[in-house]
């Protein structure tokens, strides 16, 4: 018997829970790319990357092909590119304090209007 739907989700939600894969995806929606080419985008090392082009492919949202010497990935599913739109929509809204990152709040604090220029009140 199949889990629950909401665990199905939960699951697919870790695999797109490190920064990383998260790019890889970003970069991905644009267009396909070359190992070489993510590597220059990301900051990591071969090794790491190819372990989160693993945990992607696991899960059928990136795929691979050869074009000559070179290995091209893509999404592997259209609607990953859509949800990582929904996910910018979310963490970007003004209301979405929760989500922000602590270093976006202070930088925020920091230019906040009114405020003194050194930030301190």
């Amino acid at each position: 018997m199949d889990a629950p739907l909401h665990r199905r989700k939960a699951e697919f939600f870790k695999t797109l829970g490190h920064p990383a894969r998260i790019r890889i995806l970003e970069l991905l929606s644009q267009r396909d790319h070359a190992v070489h080419e993510l590597l220059e985008q990301i900051d990591i090392g071969p090794s790491n990357l190819s372990q989160q082009l693993a945990v992607l492919r696991r899960h059928a949202l990136v795929v691979s092909r050869r074009h000559g010497n070179e290995v091209l990935y893509s999404l592997g599913m259209p609607e990953a590119a859509r949800l990582l739109e929904v996910a910018r929509s979310i963490v970007e809204h003004p209301d979405a304090a929760g989500v922000r990152l602590p270093e976006a709040d202070a930088d925020r604090e920091h230019h906040r209007p009114g405020a003194p220029p050194d930030g301190r009140e």
